[in-house]
């Protein structure tokens, strides 16, 4: 097995980024393989439970009231609705349920409604993730004992880049709530989106940061952007896809226990780029037809490619798991 390590310098990353191509997969595929069952992928469902009228100015996020993006804001969805959207995730081979909420920060008593959710959630049989920006101690601490399972909070980018996407919140805010939800014994959900304009030691930086927390987030989502009209971020011109496939073997390699995401953005990869990714060692993906409130491949598409490749959800088929074709 890979020893899990801390102490990551910055010419390894880049080393391996500049790796000739097969000769990274090969590496990431046999680390990945060391650790995971090499056809399974862990599914999750994200629901957006709370949406829009965010103060925060993130460049490429639509939910943001700075932005004119056509979204049109929403209060915090009533309990029975999650929980019947968490039902149908469940229903379609979904293990986890992750809600996220449009705030820079809750308040106390919107942390209650969510642990409200949270255990509604679990008492459905499924893990629970929600991602509801910074948080005090004592919010972290009603977290936990509400029973969370994970909390996502990215780190989006490097700190270098970092300020050239967002300005109202510091990257440290983002590592003092991961230190936070560490402690309390959360499990962390952390890492980034390419494709923002960053350059290539930007992306192993992101890399860096994350490898070098004091415990490897267990999951680690990398998403490519999602253009947005009207957010600062659309036009960009769009990443190579090879270098997202690299940044997802990188991240296998760096974080061999971690599951690595595929997000955002697997709406506008081919099969075949897909494909590729869950090779260079990929082995969670958000489905649905959302992610918050951005597209994403509707679930029978999913099906159909787990079937092409051969990939099962959890140890089990999707056919044992109730979703049809």
């Amino acid at each position: 097995m890979s020893a899990l390590r801390h102490n990551w310098q910055l010419a390894e990353v880049q080393n391996l980024f500049a790796l000739p191509f097969n000769d990274l997969i090969f590496k990431a595929q046999s680390i990945h393989r060391e650790n995971f069952d090499a056809n399974e992928v862990q599914i999750s469902s994200l629901l957006s439970i709370k949406t829009g009228a965010c103060s925060e100015d993130c460049g490429y996020c639509p939910q943001s009231a700075r932005y004119d993006s056509g979204l049109t804001p929403e209060a915090l969805m009533p309990i029975d609705k999650v929980l019947q959207a968490a039902q149908q995730a469940k229903d379609q081979g979904a293990s986890r349920f992750c809600m996220g909420a449009a705030w820079r920060q809750p308040k106390d008593r919107d942390i209650e409604r969510v642990v409200e959710m949270v255990q509604g959630v679990k008492a459905l049989g499924m893990e629970t993730c929600v991602t509801l920006g910074m948080l005090t101690d004592a919010q972290t601490l009603r977290l936990k004992e509400g029973g969370l399972d994970y909390y996502n909070h990215n780190l989006d980018t490097s700190e270098d880049y970092y300020s050239e996407v967002i300005t109202t919140r510091t990257y440290q805010d983002r590592l003092d709530t991961l230190g936070r939800v560490r402690d309390a014994g959360i499990n962390v959900c952390c890492g980034g989106i390419v494709g923002m304009g960053e350059g290539e030691q930007d992306r192993a930086k992101l890399l860096l940061e994350l490898a070098n927390l004091p415990k490897h987030p267990e999951s680690v989502p990398i998403n490519m952007l999602v253009q947005v009209e009207g957010t600062p971020l659309m036009g960009i011109e769009p990443l190579d896809p090879l270098v997202f496939v690299r940044t997802i073997a990188v991240a296998r390699i760096m974080m061999p226990a971690s599951r690595v995401r595929l997000s955002a953005g697997r709406k506008d990869m081919s099969d075949e780029m897909q494909a590729l990714c869950f090779l260079a060692g990929a082995n969670s993906i958000f489905y649905g037809d959302k992610l918050l409130t951005t597209d994403n491949p509707m679930t029978n598409h999913d099906v159909a490619l787990f079937g092409r490749l051969g990939l099962h959800s959890g140890g089990s088929s999707y056919a044992a798991a109730g979703v049809q074709g």
